[in-house]
């Protein structure tokens, strides 16, 4: 009977924290991030205000980061003329030669950055589970937090929705 319960708070535990990665949060500050990009030279959150900005955390062992790196080029490509920027951040734990070779395989158009010592992951609150995306609005303020593969739907909408300087 111990065994059930446990999987009962189990099961609960992670249907709070995948409906949790749905929700909206609602206009959060974003924290001063910089990041250490894949081509060389770094680039913060505070020089891409004026744009809305997806910061995606991934990691080349994480088959479900691989599955949606094409459905995320596609939202950049679509939405990038209309001001979208977006930074894929690698993991910690991910090998820089591993996410170099990723990138230029996949022709990665957007940026994507090394977190090598886990500060960027911490600076977003300790982020662990990849892939986890957040939606920043053209202030720099958190509109969403993606915890797994998104709804792609209701994503694109609240992308759009940021793009036309709603929320």
């Amino acid at each position: 009977m111990r065994s059930r319960a446990k999987l009962i708070v189990l099961v609960a535990t992670a249907a709070i924290a995948a409906l949790a990665g749905l929700a909206a949060v609602p206009r959060a500050a974003h924290p001063e991030a910089g990041f250490v990009a894949l081509t060389g030279g770094n680039v913060s959150l505070r020089e891409l205000r004026g744009h809305v900005v997806l910061v995606n955390f991934w990691a080349t062992s994480c088959a479900p980061c691989l599955e949606e790196m094409p459905k995320l080029t596609a939202a950049w490509r679509d939405y990038a003329p209309r001001g979208l920027e977006m930074v894929a951040v690698a993991m910690r734990y991910d090998s820089p030669n591993a996410v170099a070779d990723y990138a230029r395989k996949q022709a990665l158009p957007f940026r994507v950055a090394l977190d090598t010592d886990g500060a960027v992951a911490r600076a977003f609150g300790h982020v662990a589970v990849t892939p986890t995306t957040y939606l920043l609005d053209r202030s720099g303020r958190i509109l969403a937090t993606y915890v797994g593969e998104p709804q792609w739907r209701q994503f694109r909408a609240q992308i759009e929705r940021a793009l036309d300087g709603g929320a």
